[in-house]
Parts: C-alpha cells; sequence; structure tokens
C-alpha cells in the first residue's frame, strides 16, 4: 500500500469513526440565498437539526450573529454538554464580495477558514446552512437547520429537507436537536 492509499484509509478511518457524513464525488454546485441580507442574518438562532460531525456534540445548541465591523460579523456558537458544561466557540464571518450568502468562518487564528453556505432564509424563521469539504474523490457534508425559535414547523423541515435532497445530502442522517425549555434553561443563567 503506498503512502497516498495509507493516508486516504487512515482519513476516512478517522471521519467515520467521528461519525461524519462521508459522500462520493466532489462537493455538490449548491445554490445559495439570493439578494442575501448579513443584517437581517444577525441575531440568534437555534438548532433544529444538524448532520453528525465531530466538532459539535452538544445539545441546545444556538448559534449568535453580530455585527463585529462593516463586512465583519461575529460568531458565538454555543452548546450544552452532556456532563452539564457549556462549551462556546468564538469566530468571525466574511462574506463573499460577489455571493454574500457564501461566507468564511475563522474559528482559530491562522486556520484555514471553513466554508459557511446560506442555502435559504426567511431572516424571520429559519435558515438552512450547507458547508462541504472535499476529500479528492469524497467529500464531507455538513448542515445545519436554524430557527429563530426553537422549534421549527414539520412543514417547513420538509421544505428544507427537499432543498437539501436536491444536492443529495442525507437528509435521513440529519440529527434532531434538543431545544427542551427545561433542559435548555442551564443556557441562559
Amino acid at each position: 500500500m503506498n503512502a497516498i492509499q495509507l493516508f486516504s484509509v487512515t482519513l476516512l478511518s478517522v471521519l467515520a469513526a467521528n461519525a461524519q457524513v462521508i459522500m462520493p464525488g466532489r462537493c455538490p454546485k449548491a445554490t445559495v440565498q439570493e439578494n442575501f441580507d448579513a443584517a437581517g442574518y444577525l441575531g440568534t438562532w437555534y438548532e433544529i437539526q444538524r448532520l453528525p460531525h465531530a466538532f459539535q456534540k452538544g445539545q441546545c445548541s444556538t448559534a449568535t450573529y453580530s455585527l463585529n465591523s462593516p463586512g465583519v460579523v461575529g460568531v458565538l456558537n454555543r452548546e450544552l454538554l452532556a456532563d452539564g458544561t457549556i462549551e462556546e466557540i468564538i469566530g468571525t464571518a466574511e462574506p463573499s464580495p460577489t455571493e454574500p450568502a457564501k461566507l468564511l468562518v475563522y474559528f482559530f487564528e491562522n486556520s484555514p477558514p471553513a466554508p459557511y453556505w446560506v442555502l435559504s432564509t426567511d431572516y424571520d424563521n429559519y435558515a438552512l446552512v450547507y458547508s462541504c469539504t472535499d476529500l479528492g474523490i469524497l467529500h464531507v457534508d455538513f448542515t445545519w437547520i436554524l430557527s429563530r425559535q426553537p422549534t421549527l414547523p414539520e412543514e417547513t423541515l420538509e421544505e428544507l429537507h427537499s432543498i437539501l435532497n436536491s444536492i443529495n445530502v442525507r437528509v435521513d442522517k440529519l440529527l434532531n436537536t434538543n431545544q427542551n425549555e427545561t433542559y435548555c434553561s442551564v443556557m441562559n443563567q
């Protein structure tokens, strides 16, 4: 086995162990929200569903976006871990000048940015976010369905699932995020 094959097998094993959603081929060409209004997107969003990935393990997850400076959005992601601790990560996001719904998110100094594409939002109720990492002949999908409230109507979820299906995202792998008011009350203290 040559070095490239060994690296590929090792990488796939690590990703599979972390419950990532690995798909064949390169990342799909996804259509993003037209005329994206970053100012309308600011504020707090509750995570309703997401694809599994290694960097997020908790419940009661929220994302809060604020304007840091012109063209730079502040990002605060929070979640409640199983042991009762609250984990948060702070970053920044910068919209693409040509496609503002395609943002690059930076969480760590000197690390590459993560793509954050807003596929659909009405700004007041829901947002559908997609990200993808190419691994050559494979890719890893990341998806978040967000809401301004801790719940989202089933009809809205179905519409958002339809968008994901159109780009071959595995909606059957989406995880529901617990946003139960009693369980999540520690997040508001």
